[in-house]
């Protein structure tokens, strides 16, 4: 209690890092999923195509679309998206109705010509050259955003093009134009894709952000430890408590394991105080609540075996450290590490080929899957044993370099 600033790095900090962290990548999936896209829509074209773009365009609902005067230049247009808070701009160009026309045209042409309906006297194909939409985007959109924005804009390009197809080939079969129900009917009749997230008890809630940080950072909550744990040791040890407590009448090991079970229980209290912040406090700041899985007491064994492997791991760093920097330093940049690696700060299948083998070695990547198994798949104990096992095998492993770290300072 006497270590104040141990105690904000224990319980403050990780508690300030879920809340921010969950609520930015929240905003982010708000953006995605709800919010609009602004966008700015300079025609340069008077067809009726063009029109039917800017509505295609509106109704897939991803972005608001706001028209502005005809753009010359990328300098223009980065000044308008300025000026206006837009992240993305779509310039159609002069012709765009026109090569629409020739485009449905030449395929009509074709379709009826193999069927034998293409009737004498026709017209040849008519090519003209082709110009592209272009898009403009705000450079700080990630790759995967701009690819799914600009697959939003081929289905509306598409949408006006199969449009024109239709109505091209009905008027060339029937020598009337389409009814609109007919159209509406041909163009909209797509099979639906029902989207159902994996779960082991057959639930179909739909994870968000608040289920995906906390258990990530309860975790890192519970390594942080070895701030105030690993200096610690490093003050017995140049204090000389280790000489004292060696005089006593019973082995080091029962101290050692009593320091382990005090710190065993802070990573407890640790993992309960940010739980109940996500499923108590985040409703009312407009966060989504925690979910906690069904099955607590296997959520009690995940948590003590993280807290045993986090608290072995700072006795550990205390042991072979000289100083007290040299324990803070060496321990918190490789948590940093150990966290990179095992997917807290990035998916574990986004990461190269070439770490997807070295992630393994990182408890943290065990204890994020354990949990991951019972907050997001609503699994159970006997589901997340085989990253339970990994997790406690590495922690026997840290165990014993730390017994023979103490052997060879001669500490026992």
């Amino acid at each position: 209690m006497r270590d104040k600033v141990g105690l904000i790095m224990m319980f403050a900090m990780p508690v300030l890092l879920a809340l921010v962290i969950t609520a930015v990548q929240n905003s982010t999936f708000e953006l995605v999923n709800h919010n609009q896209i602004k966008l700015l829509l300079c025609n340069k074209d008077t067809g009726e195509a063009s029109t039917q773009l800017y509505r295609a365009i509106e109704k897939t609902g991803m972005f608001t679309v706001i028209p502005v005067d005809t753009a010359t230049n990328p300098e223009q247009v980065a000044s308008l998206m300025h000026t206006n808070d837009a992240l993305v701009a779509v310039i159609i160009p002069y012709g765009f109705s026109g090569q629409i026309n020739t485009t449905a045209n030449n395929i009509s042409h074709d379709a009826l010509k193999n069927f034998d309906l293409q009737k004498d006297g026709s017209k040849a194909h008519n090519t003209k050259n082709v110009y592209p939409l272009t898009l403009y985007y705000h450079p700080a959109l990630q790759g995967s955003f701009r690819e799914s924005m600009n697959g939003t804009l081929k289905g509306a390009l598409q949408l006006v093009e199969n449009k024109q197809i239709v109505r091209t080939l009905y008027a060339a079969l029937n020598e009337k134009e389409i009814p609109d129900s007919l159209e509406q009917e041909m163009l909209n009749n797509q099979v639906p894709v029902n989207q159902i997230p994996i779960s082991r008890n057959g639930s179909r809630n739909i994870p968000n952000a608040t289920q995906h940080n906390i258990p990530a950072w309860t975790i890192f909550a519970m390594f942080f430890i070895v701030i105030s744990l690993g200096s610690s040791v490093v003050r017995e040890k140049l204090s000389g408590s280790f000489v004292r407590l060696k005089t006593l009448p019973t082995s080091y090991i029962v101290a050692l394991l009593s320091k382990q079970i005090t710190y065993l229980a802070v990573t407890i209290i640790q993992a309960a105080v940010i739980f109940s912040i996500g499923s108590w406090l985040f409703p009312h700041i407009g966060l989504p609540a925690l979910n906690l899985p069904s099955d607590m007491v296997g959520l009690l064994i995940v948590s003590l075996i993280c807290g045993w492997c986090a608290v072995s791991y700072a006795i550990c760093i205390g042991v072979f450290a000289e100083t007290q920097e040299q324990a803070n330093g060496f321990g918190a940049v490789s948590i940093l590490i150990l966290a990179a690696l095992g997917g807290l700060l990035v998916p574990s299948f986004a990461m190269p080929d070439a770490f997807k083998n070295i992630l393994k070695l990182s408890p943290l990547h065990w204890g994020l899957e354990a949990y991951y198994g019972l907050f997001l798949e609503g699994g159970k104990l006997k589901d997340v044993l085989m990253n339970i096992l990994p997790l406690f095998g590495i922690t026997i492993i840290i165990q014993l370099l730390t017994l023979y770290g103490l052997n060879k300072k001669n500490l026992v």
